[in-house]
């Protein structure tokens, strides 16, 4: 009852806000309609808190509602409750107190997925693929409702205990590690990937994402570099001063890097760079696909805009609106969007019209006879409302079913722990392969291991099936329909021999991420990313990269 009659107070004390703001702008119809919602709102949430059968946790039921609200706006105007805040800082600035492990789900048990390298995960020995049992004595196996992510954060300098099961150990390991604070770094690699090209590959827009890549901008030309490839693959945006920060590396001075506009006029602004650039004159191509979004595409937009570098890769995802985070009571904060952003073209590469839902609710993404024409500083067309069409488009790579299965169900990663395990050390991971013979060992292991799967044929033949039966032909054509399937149905033996070099790609890469973690990862890649292939070889062919860039 205590908690009904606080409501009703909050809720009096709204509606009064709401009689003078409505006083004030009695014409105001919109005003009104919220003041009124807002009642309806209050009066049923008291009902359910007397009334319902059972107890309610009103801090769910309003993070819910909240939710549902604005889901029907955008995903990307969030609301934060205080016990998330600690999440939201994480994400915005990268650091956390923690371990720096990556824990998952896997068949119900918590696995390490990633050690990031110079925390107090790899130095206290922990290892990918290790079995998460215990944390500080917690069974988290027995508690189904614990966090590992949150019992593993805690203070600076503070021991957690864990006891983790070690594949090829009978015994449980227990390790302690002291837990400090863990930096996410927005440049997770870079180096050099030929005697004169350099490579960054950046990730992530937090706090000190302009730092690292200029920091590593610096290293690399004091190795030699004389072009840069710069990733922006897989990144999904982050803080808009970051992305002009790092444009400003490689544009002169004052010049204009982002425009936002919104409802509210006098946050409309223009951004310009206001450092003096690292490098005007350097070749730079940018690696992007379709999961480059927000302030990737400001940096890939902007260095295509200014004829600056080449882009190389898919369409990015096409994400052009501004989120701001505002202060709300109770120590909870909602990020919202408030204006969409027009990089130096004046282009917008929002993709999906939001505002404008269909009748179930679902939203389509802006169609090609709404797009507008516009030119870089070259005087080369680009389009706006669909992300950043790179300069050269490498058809995007579709896993084969098998490699998908393998992948989704865990073998691979499963192996590679195995191989870990079985081989103390390995190559370099730019140089590492595995032996004919170590990949006929892998299909051997994987023979007794559930990763079924259905080709795209064999769906096409079920769906003809399906048809012919409805149209009533089925009985005229059954026979061939019979032979079709037998012919092409999957044989997992066949499939491992005939996809092996995808198959063997992926083992390689996952073997040498549990070596050399990410780095490593990202090192086994280089010989088969058929993007970093094409911006090789566009280097080797410095012609037609001026060619690209004059437009002709």
């Amino acid at each position: 009852m205590r908690f009904s009659k606080r409501l009703t107070l909050l809720a009096s004390s709204a509606l009064v806000a709401g009689g003078i703001g409505f006083f004030s702008f009695k014409n105001d119809d919109r005003f009104f309609e919220i003041a009124r919602n807002l009642d309806i709102y209050a009066t049923l949430f008291k009902e359910l808190n007397l009334y319902y059968v059972d107890e309610i946790n009103p801090n769910r039921m309003v993070k819910t509602s909240i939710d549902g609200m604005l889901k029907a706006l955008d995903p990307y105007t969030n609301f934060f409750a205080e016990d998330e805040i600690e999440d939201y800082m994480t994400m915005t600035t990268g650091r956390y107190n923690g371990i720096g492990a990556l824990i998952g789900q896997r068949q119900g048990k918590s696995i390490v997925l990633m050690v990031y390298e110079g925390t107090p995960a790899e130095k206290s020995g922990l290892q990918i693929g290790d079995e998460v049992i215990k944390i500080d004595g917690v069974d988290i196996k027995a508690r189904k409702e614990a966090d590992p992510g949150k019992l593993l954060k805690g203070q600076n300098n503070t021991a957690v205990k864990l006891t983790v099961q070690r594949y090829g150990e009978k015994n449980p390991v227990e390790l302690s590690v002291i837990r400090d604070v863990v930096k996410m770094t927005n440049v997770p690699y870079y180096g050099m990937v030929s005697e004169d090209v350099g490579y960054i590959d950046l990730k992530d827009f937090t706090a000190t994402a302009s730092r690292e890549v200029r920091t590593a901008f610096q290293e690399l030309k004091g190795k030699g570099m004389k072009k840069l490839i710069l990733d922006v693959r897989e990144n999904p945006g982050g803080l808009l001063n970051m992305a002009i920060d790092i444009c400003n590396t490689f544009i002169p001075k004052d010049s204009e890097v982002v425009t936002t506009k919104g409802k509210v006029t006098e946050w409309n602004k223009t951004y310009t760079a206001l450092n003096p650039p690292l490098d005007l004159e350097m070749p730079i191509i940018v690696l992007t696909n379709n999961h480059s979004a927000s302030a990737a595409e400001i940096v890939s937009g902007v260095i295509q805009d200014y004829d600056r570098g080449v882009l190389i890769g898919q369409r990015t995802y096409g994400k052009g609106l501004v989120q701001t985070t505002r202060e709300l009571s109770f120590n909870t904060k909602l990020k919202i969007t408030t204006a969409k952003y027009y990089i130096p073209s004046g282009r917008c590469i929002q993709a999906i019209d939001y505002s404008h839902r269909n009748p179930d609710g679902s939203v389509g993404k802006i169609p090609d006879s709404l797009k507008t024409a516009f030119k870089t500083k070259a005087g080369r067309v680009v389009y706006d409302g669909g992300g950043v069409l790179p300069d050269v488009v490498i058809e995007a790579q579709t896993p084969t079913p098998i490699a998908l299965s393998l992948t989704n169900k865990g073998l691979i990663f499963d192996y590679a722990v195995k191989y870990r395990h079985d081989h103390p050390t390995i190559k370099p991971a730019r140089e590492f392969r595995l032996t004919d013979a170590e990949y006929a060992d892998f299909a051997k292991w994987v023979a007794d291991k559930e990763y079924d799967y259905t080709t795209q044929v064999e769906k096409d033949l079920g769906t003809l099936e399906a048809s012919a039966k409805k149209e009533k032909y089925f009985d005229q054509i059954q026979d061939q329909l019979k032979s079709l399937k037998t012919k092409m149905s999957h044989s997992k033996d066949a499939d491992l021999n005939t996809f092996k070099p995808e198959i063997r790609t992926l083992l390689e890469q996952e073997i040498a991420g549990h070596y050399y973690l990410q780095r490593g990862l990202k090192e086994s890649s280089f010989a088969t990313d058929p993007e970093m292939k094409a911006a090789l070889d566009l280097f080797k062919d410095m012609g037609r990269y001026s060619t690209i860039l004059k437009g002709k």
